[in-house]
């Protein structure tokens, strides 16, 4: 089967969740022998190898609001012209539209797979709709709502607002047309069947990111580890309620290694926090500490670093958010309401004896749920 997948932003070096969840995707398909074209923006400044035959970059973008110079008023700009969500106005381009025309003109595809909401606006340019599935890693109307209520600048609040209507009026027109939506979660299965087409709406319980765990255990180099990309505001709050309510109670003669892209406010800062930046291998930094903290308070979707968490082996103490979407986690996952309870499970996760059994336990539920991932994807393309 041929089949185009239509991104936002290509998995390249500094990529986040939502990026390595979209390659969990083509991964599978390309695992269960299809032939898959994918088409997508690079990170500004990123290298990138990839096989031009199967991955076609439109052009390079700025991704974050903040780092993105003018580009941030041009894409207001354009979401006001064009009658855009701001989100879907960072990737729409002339660029874009021209080379997914230019595919459908020259090749047949048996799907074509809209990859979220963001880019919806490219389904005016596919006549066929029964060939699209849309696969969306969260409710973004539901994230700006949120966002609506939380800021109190009356500008801000406004932006918020007009985000999550058009956002949402995407969704339920994707919804609406397209032959499958692909969720992560029970939460967006049922957000989005309230949208319509419930009939249609499938939810995959998706796979961690590693493609290989380790066979070898490694050794512990710290105690506390923490990962994320620190430019996505629900990580940053979570980031700061774990250092403003968490850290007080810990030892102080406790090792707390942070990782991942803008986080260099933490430089110097507190005596026993080590600000690592962005590491080359995830898995491995998460596999040598003793326990992985993941302090997350909002946010949609599924959480792509509780997945890889688990993968490494580690022990983790999470959140309840942060585990949303993941049912009958392993042994090694430990959920904490308050901060004082997510203190105490870390120094007990820290002061704990290492037993190997408990990392097996983590690999044998990574390898389950990567094999059920693996056919429901299956199954769900064969029934395009």
């Amino acid at each position: 089967m041929k089949i185009l997948f239509l991104t936002t932003i290509i998995l390249s070096k500094h990529c986040n969740g939502g990026e390595i969840a979209s390659q969990c995707f083509i991964d599978a398909l390309k695992n269960l022998g299809h032939q898959v074209t994918v088409v997508g923006y690079l990170r500004k400044g990123d290298k990138f190898e990839h096989n031009p035959q199967e991955t076609l970059i439109v052009d390079e973008r700025y991704t974050e609001t903040k780092k993105s110079k003018f580009y941030a008023l041009l894409w207001l700009a354009l979401s006001f012209w064009k009658g855009l969500p701001y989100s879907s106005a960072k990737y729409y381009s002339r660029a874009y539209i021209n080379l997914v025309n230019k595919l459908l003109l020259n090749e047949n595809y048996d799907s074509i797979i809209i990859e979220h909401a963001q880019i919806g606006w490219i389904e005016a340019y596919i006549q066929d709709k029964s060939q699209i599935i849309f696969i969306t890693q969260n409710v973004e109307h539901e994230m700006y709502e949120e966002q609506f209520q939380r800021v109190r600048n009356l500008i801000s609040k406004l932006l918020y607002k007009r985000e999550a209507r058009l956002i949402k009026l995407q969704e339920a027109r994707l919804t609406s047309l397209c032959q499958q939506i692909w969720t992560l979660t029970d939460h967006d299965n049922k957000s989005f069947s309230r949208l319509g087409n419930v009939n249609r709406i499938r939810t995959f319980g998706i796979a961690p990111s590693f493609r290989k765990l380790r066979d070898k255990t490694v050794e512990k180099r710290f105690d506390i580890g923490i990962l994320g990309s620190w430019t996505w505001k629900p990580n940053v709050e979570g980031l700061k309620w774990f250092i403003k309510n968490v850290y007080p109670v810990l030892p102080v003669n406790f090792s707390i290694h942070i990782a991942g892209k803008d986080a260099d406010w933490l430089n110097g800062k507190y005596p026993n926090i080590h600000y690592c930046g962005v590491v080359p291998d995830a898995q491995e930094f998460m596999a040598q500490a003793k326990v992985v903290a993941i302090p997350t308070l909002s946010g949609g979707g599924i959480q792509i670093k509780t997945l890889d968490a688990i993968a490494s082996g580690s022990l983790i103490v999470a959140t309840p958010i942060a585990l949303r979407g993941i049912t009958h986690p392993p042994s090694t996952v430990k959920v904490a309401e308050t901060p004082q309870e997510f203190a105490n499970l870390i120094i007990s996760a820290v002061n704990s004896k290492f037993v190997s059994t408990t990392c097996d336990d983590a690999k044998n539920w990574y390898c389950s749920r990567h094999e059920k991932f693996l056919n429901d994807v299956a199954i769900a393309i064969s029934s395009t």
